[in-house]
C-alpha cells in the first residue's frame, strides 16, 4: 500500500482528526475512537467497519478485530503515520494559538459577550466551556473580538475593561499615547472641536478648531497637536513631548501656540501627571513656564475621577486654575466628561467655578487590552 499516496490524499481529515487528539481531553476509549476514525480514512478499515457510526465499545471490538486480522507491518506503518503527522505543525488558521488553560473572552457580531475556556476548535467553530452555560459552539464568522480573559481586572464580580481614553485627562495630555491606529474626536460645549490619530505606538497627531466662521464669519482658530509618548518604565513611568501650533484664519500675525512636556507616573487607570510648558503668540515667546499638575483614578469599572491644574504665570501675577470631576465610559469606549473650573486670582474677588462639559467618540482601530494576545477574524 503506498502509504505516502493516502497522507497526501487524507491530509485535511488527518490533521483534524489528529489536533483533535492532541488538543483536547480524550478518555482512553474516545482516543481509541479517534484512532480508528483515523484508520478507515487512511484505508486501513473498509466501509462496513465505518467508525463514526458505531459507539465506542463497538469500536473497540472492531479495533481488536483489526488486530487479528491485520498484519503487523501494516500497523506498524499506521502508528508511524500518526507519530509524524502529531509531530506536523498543523494548520495555524485552525489552532490560532489557543491555549486551552486560559480563560478568554469573546465579542460576537451581535453584541454577545461570552468567558470561558476553549475545548476545541476547527476551522468554522470554537468549542466554548462556560461556567453557567456549559459547552456551546459558536461560528469564527460571527467572533468579532476575542482576548486573553485577564482575571487581574475581575473585581467585585465585574470586569474592568481596560481605560478607553487613557492619554489625557479633560484637555491636558499625559504621558501615555494613543496606539497605532486609534483615534478620536473630541467636543466640548459644542465650539471646541479635536480630532487626534495614532500613527504608532509612540506618535500621534491631531487638529482642531472653534467653528467662529459659522457666526457671521468670525475669524476662526485652529491648530495642530503632534505628540510623542515614550515609555520610560511600561505601564508605569511615561514621558510625553509635544506642541499646540495654531493661527486664527483670516488675522496676520495670529500664530499662537505651547510647547510642553510631560511626565506621567502610574498605570492607565491611577495616575498623576507633572508638565511643563512654554508658550507663545504673535511672534513672543513667555518668559515663565506654565505649570500643570493632573492626575486620574479608577472608582469603578466605567467611572474616573479627574483633577487637571494650571499655574499660569504673568509678568506680575499668575492665575490659579483648579479642575475636579469625573470622567463616565458609554458603551465601553465613549467618554462623558463632567465638573467644575475653578480660577484663582488675587484681583478675582470672590471664589465661583465654571461648569466644563464634553464628550470624546473612539474613532478607528478600537483600544486593545495591554498585555493581551487579540485575535480578530
Amino acid at each position: 500500500m503506498n502509504y505516502s499516496l493516502l497522507l497526501s490524499k487524507r491530509s485535511n481529515y488527518q490533521f483534524s482528526s489528529i489536533n483533535n487528539i492532541r488538543n483536547s481531553k480524550f478518555d482512553f476509549l474516545k482516543l481509541i475512537s479517534e484512532l480508528l476514525l483515523t484508520a478507515y480514512h487512511m484505508g486501513f478499515c473498509n466501509s462496513t467497519y465505518l467508525p463514526s457510526s458505531r459507539p465506542f465499545s463497538a469500536r473497540l471490538k472492531i479495533f481488536k478485530d483489526l488486530l487479528k486480522k491485520r498484519n503487523m507491518k501494516a500497523f506498524v506503518s499506521f502508528f508511524a503515520c500518526l507519530c509524524m503527522l502529531s509531530l506536523w505543525p498543523g494548520n495555524s488558521s485552525a489552532q490560532n494559538n489557543l491555549d486551552s488553560t486560559l480563560k478568554y473572552r469573546i465579542e460576537t457580531l451581535n453584541g454577545n459577550e461570552y468567558i470561558g475556556k476553549i475545548l476545541s476548535q476547527d476551522s468554522a467553530k470554537i468549542y466554548f466551556s462556560i461556567h453557567d452555560l456549559g459547552a456551546i459552539s459558536i461560528s469564527r464568522a460571527e467572533i468579532k473580538k476575542m482576548e486573553v480573559f485577564d482575571t487581574q481586572r475581575l473585581k467585585n464580580g465585574k470586569y474592568w475593561f481596560e481605560n478607553p481614553q487613557s492619554s489625557r485627562y479633560f484637555w491636558a495630555p499625559n504621558g501615555y499615547g494613543l496606539k497605532s491606529g486609534e483615534a478620536y474626536f473630541q467636543n466640548v460645549w459644542v465650539f471646541y472641536n479635536q480630532a487626534s490619530v495614532g500613527v504608532t505606538d509612540n506618535f500621534s497627531i491631531g487638529a482642531g478648531m472653534i467653528p467662529l466662521f459659522l457666526f457671521a464669519g468670525t475669524s476662526t482658530p485652529v491648530w495642530v497637536v503632534p505628540k510623542v509618548s515614550i515609555p520610560l518604565v511600561k505601564d508605569r513611568v511615561n514621558l510625553g513631548i509635544g506642541a499646540i501650533a495654531g493661527t486664527v484664519l483670516g488675522v496676520s500675525q495670529s500664530g499662537f501656540g505651547i510647547v510642553y512636556g510631560v511626565s506621567t507616573f502610574g498605570s492607565h487607570d491611577n495616575n498623576a501627571s507633572f508638565g511643563l510648558g512654554y508658550g507663545f503668540a504673535g511672534g513672543n515667546w513667555a518668559k515663565k513656564p506654565l505649570i500643570n499638575i493632573s492626575g486620574m483614578a479608577r472608582v469603578s469599572s466605567g467611572t474616573y475621577l479627574i483633577t487637571e491644574n494650571y499655574i499660569i504665570s504673568f509678568s506680575d501675577n499668575f492665575l490659579t486654575l483648579i479642575s475636579i470631576g469625573g470622567r463616565s465610559i458609554v458603551k465601553r469606549s465613549v467618554g462623558i466628561d463632567y465638573g467644575l473650573v475653578f480660577p484663582i486670582n488675587s484681583d478675582i474677588g470672590s471664589f465661583f467655578g465654571f461648569p466644563w462639559l464634553g464628550i470624546t467618540i473612539p474613532m478607528g482601530k478600537s483600544p486593545q487590552p495591554a498585555r493581551a494576545p487579540v485575535h480578530r477574524y
